[in-house]
């Protein structure tokens, strides 16, 4: 009966030191992708200086024909702002001003122009009813643009963090649970 006993906890000793290897196998191959993959992008980015945007104007655009180039299928939202002592165009994230320079805001849904529009008008009611905001800008002398959100903030990154965190922890207090139930087996069995 002992020896079945014995055997069985030490099948129950090796799954649990299995799993907790795994967890911490699993939370160094996530530090390892953030690392690779949102590190740089963190450490890239230039708006970092916190900012106060007044709002001076705020424009909806919809198909028509601005400066000889065509604007895109669906409502986008322009938005000027005074910031850092001179005017700027607020863009909404980093992604905003890659894909479309001619638009503060690009809406969700792009496929219903209803439902587009009603959200921008939305993001254009809140940035007329709150005419002063935080905003991100960069060091540069002649950068005439700012940022509403960054993506890759420090709370961005420690977010990202958080998971791969607690899932080292969780897998070394299992592995060192299951060294002190060892231990403390052999200790009573020389008893």
């Amino acid at each position: 009966m002992v020896k079945k006993l014995v055997m069985a906890q030490k099948r129950g000793e090796t799954r649990a030191l299995c799993l907790g290897v795994a967890m911490v196998l699993c939370a160094v191959i996530t530090y390892y992708i953030l690392c690779t993959t949102m590190l740089p992008l963190y450490q890239r980015s230039v708006w970092t200086q916190e900012s106060t945007c007044h709002l001076i104007e705020t424009d909806i655009r919809h198909q028509e024909e601005l400066e000889g180039r065509k604007v895109s299928p669906y409502p986008c939202l322009w938005v000027n702002v005074s910031a850092v002592g001179k005017w700027a165009v607020l863009y909404h994230t980093e992604d905003t001003r890659s894909q479309n320079q001619q638009c503060s805001y690009i809406p969700d849904s792009l496929d219903n122009y209803q439902m587009a529009r009603a959200d921008v008008e939305k993001v254009r009611a809140n940035f007329q009813k709150h005419q002063v905001f935080y905003c991100f800008s960069t060091t540069q002398e002649n950068e005439t643009s700012v940022l509403y959100q960054r993506l890759y903030g420090p709370q961005t990154l420690l977010f990202s963090l958080f998971w791969p965190t607690f899932l080292l922890t969780g897998g070394l207090l299992v592995i060192a649970m299951v060294k002190l139930n060892r231990s403390l087996s052999i200790l009573a069995a020389q008893r």
